[in-house]
Parts: structure tokens; sequence; C-alpha cells
């Protein structure tokens, strides 16, 4: 999923929508054709505000949810948002948050209810839930199934209690197996979250995660290295971290693992079984389009000659208000046509197979003339291969994700 981050400042003013005309006026890019596009749906609540999670997610108990004013909101805000996307099928769904599975199955179904009714959605349209293991009760996750949900993701993090209380997580380590158990009895695509470089973690306890992580047979796996985020209690309060040599370990261990396993690591972050990639983040990853609505998420539309970014507010009980009143956008702005290199290679070149050259100039309207001496640079710095119809990382450039996408930062 896309972060929807939290910040702190002055309470944000609502941005009034511009007529869809204004968005169709000639301008300085030339798109042939329109990417594909994603559907995003922010459900804002959780348990308890992990330490070290800087999305936009607010404490609410599960009783007090108003699960029926926040569905009427997003169903306004979805429908304010039709006219720039009319005509357009919707390829995937992921309601993300927060702890979505706060929401009951009732709300779930009704969600998707809504949206069908609204969208075009495509006939074999991934939906994905984000779930919590310490939301988890016997057949919740039947039930999610049931109300059109095709893929779960279920935020474990680690299976060693010790661990699980440093991260904040309200779930245990007996709550973790019982959830996976239930989503892959009822999911026959499921996505399994772990954190590594965990304060104090060893190899070995690493080890043991990711082992009986790949004990339930997952079909896709995200492993992410825990990261000090601004605005966090982490940040506030940094726990001691693990060290450049002993993460880099740990990556290589991951690896291990999870090939003979039939885990192909196909992102930076992300491992997969043939087939159970995760659709809705390759959108993301190759610049297609999504449409967020919900409290703080985010927006990326594109026009024939521009490219549109949008962002709703981010407190829950303005969005609503907002929403129902025709327009929760805090802020909206198109992209610099300098500034869409650096856009499109932030998340392509995180795949490990890269991109088609071709892809580059239709999903930003720009020649290959924009990146070329970019190109060579980090060909001659062992950074990417390139050929005359693909470009991707090295295994260097992976390790240096950072260092490689600066390289198409605007020339100043």
């Amino acid at each position: 999923m896309i972060p929807i981050h939290s910040e702190p400042g002055s309470p944000e003013q609502p941005v009034q929508p511009h007529d869809i005309q204004h968005y169709m006026r000639p301008g300085t890019l030339q798109l042939g054709s329109l990417p594909p596009l994603s559907l995003y749906v922010h459900l804002p609540w959780c348990l308890k505000k992990c330490p070290y999670c800087d999305f936009n997610s607010h404490e609410q108990r599960a009783a007090d949810l108003p699960e029926q004013d926040y569905l009427n909101a997003l169903m306004a805000d979805l429908e304010s948002a039709l006219p720039l996307i009319w005509g357009r099928s919707v390829q995937t769904v992921f309601i993300g948050g927060g702890t979505p599975s706060l929401f009951s199955p009732t709300a779930i179904d009704q969600l998707i209810a809504g949206i069908r009714a609204r969208l075009k959605l495509a006939a074999d349209a991934e939906i994905t839930l984000e779930a919590n293991p310490g939301t988890f009760e016997k057949d919740r996750f039947k039930a999610f199934r049931a109300a059109g949900v095709t893929r779960l993701s279920v935020g474990v993090q680690s299976f060693n209690d010790a661990y699980l209380q440093t991260l904040g997580r309200v779930h245990n380590r007996s709550q973790a197996l019982a959830a996976l158990e239930e989503a892959a009895l009822n999911f026959d695509t499921f996505n399994l979250d772990l954190m590594y470089a965990l304060p104090g973690q060893t190899l070995d306890e690493l080890r043991s995660d990711v082992a009986t992580a790949l004990s339930f047979a997952p079909p896709h796996l995200s492993i992410y290295h825990l990261t000090i985020e601004p605005n966090t209690f982490f940040a506030k309060h940094p726990p001691a971290a693990v060290d450049d040599d002993l993460a880099a370990d740990m990556l290589d261990l991951i690896t291990e693992l999870t090939g003979p396993a039939g885990l192909q690591r196909y992102e930076v972050s992300a491992y997969a079984k043939p087939g159970h990639r995760c659709a809705h983040n390759l959108n993301y990853w190759q610049f297609g389009d999504y449409l967020g609505i919900g409290a703080g998420a985010h927006s990326k539309l594109s026009f024939a000659h521009r490219v549109l970014r949008q962002v709703r507010l981010r407190d829950p009980a303005r969005y609503m208000a907002q929403a129902l009143a025709g327009s929760a956008i805090a802020q909206e702005n198109e992209v610099k046509r300098a500034e869409l290199p650096f856009e499109f290679m932030l998340n392509a070149l995180r795949l490990a197979d890269g991109f088609a050259l071709p892809l580059f100039a239709e999903r930003t309207g720009l020649s290959l003339n924009a990146i070329a001496a970019a190109l060579q640079e980090a060909q001659a710095r062992g950074l990417m291969t390139s050929d005359l119809a693909h470009a991707r990382p090295t295994p260097r450039g992976f390790d240096f994700l950072n260092d490689l996408q600066a390289l198409f930062l605007p020339k100043t």
C-alpha cells in the first residue's frame, strides 16, 4: 500500500475541487493512453497506535467505531471523484489503514457493494483487506471472504512475544498463529507481514520468525526493515538500532530461507510465489493511477496533458463532515514536468525486474531523453543495467536504492 502519513500542524482547510474541464485543458505533457487504475480505501482507526507507525491512524475502541457514518462519507467522497475517472475500469481495490479488520464483515460487505455500484470493477479485480491478528475471531476472515475480499494481508510483524510488545502490537504469538491458520484456510492468496532488524534481534530469532511464517506456506510475504520515521514515538524515544552489518546478514538470511520455499523477491520488501504478486502494489510501482478515498488518502490521476496528485483531509471527523459536504480534498497539485522522472523511478526501481523502457514514456508523457543522462550515470556506477528495451537495478543498485533513485532528481 501507499503510505498515508500523519503530519502535525494547523487544521487543514478543504480545497475546492475544479470542474473536470480544468483537468482536460491543454498542457505540456502528451500521454497517448491512460495507465491502469486502482482504488485505495483508508479506514483510519486502530486499537492502539504503534510506536513505529507514521500512517494516518487514530486510536479507537472497536465498540465506538462510527462505521455507518464513515461508510456514508466514503461513498460521498467516491461519488464526488467519479468525474475524474469517468468510464475507466478499476483493476484493484486495497482497503488499508489503520486496522480495516476492526470494521465488521457486514460493514466491509456494504463497502464493497457500494464500490461495485459506483465503479466499473474488472471481472477479476483483486480486492485486498489489511487485517490485524488482534482483531481476529473465529470465522471473521471467512466472513470477509464472503463479503468479496479476495486477498488478505495479515500484519503479524513477529511471532516473538517480547518483540511484539516492543513494537506495541495488540496481539501475541498465539493470536498470530490462529489468525494465519484461518487466513490460509479461507484465502487462496494472502500476504503475511514481518519486520526485521528489531531492537536486540539476533539472526537466530529472525530465522525462527521466518521459519514460522513459512510453515503456513504464504503465497506472498512482505518483510520490512524497521525504520525510525519522523513524528513517531520511536523518533522521540529511539530504540537500540541493529548495526548495518547485522541488518545485511539478516537480509541474506531472508533470501536464503525464502527461495527454497518458492518465494521470489520481486520488490525490495516483497516475496511471492508465481501468480501471487500483489497486483495493487505492482500498479503503484509501475506508476499506474490510483484514486484514494478516506481520511488522509492519497491519489495519483493521469489526464491527457497532466498528472495530478490529491490528498484527503487527515482528521476523520473533519473528513466525514467535508466528504458529505462535497469536498474532502486537503491538497491538490499537478506533478511538475521536471519532477516526473524521479516520481517514476521512485516507484519503478523498487522492482527487481525494473521496467520496459517504453513504459516511461507511456506513464509520464516524456521522451527517454529526459532520463538518458541519469541512466548512463547509474550504469557507470554499477547500479543499473539497461539495453534497448529494458532497465533494471543491479544487486548493488537494490542494496543502495536511495542512491540510485536520487540520480533522477530534478537538476537545480
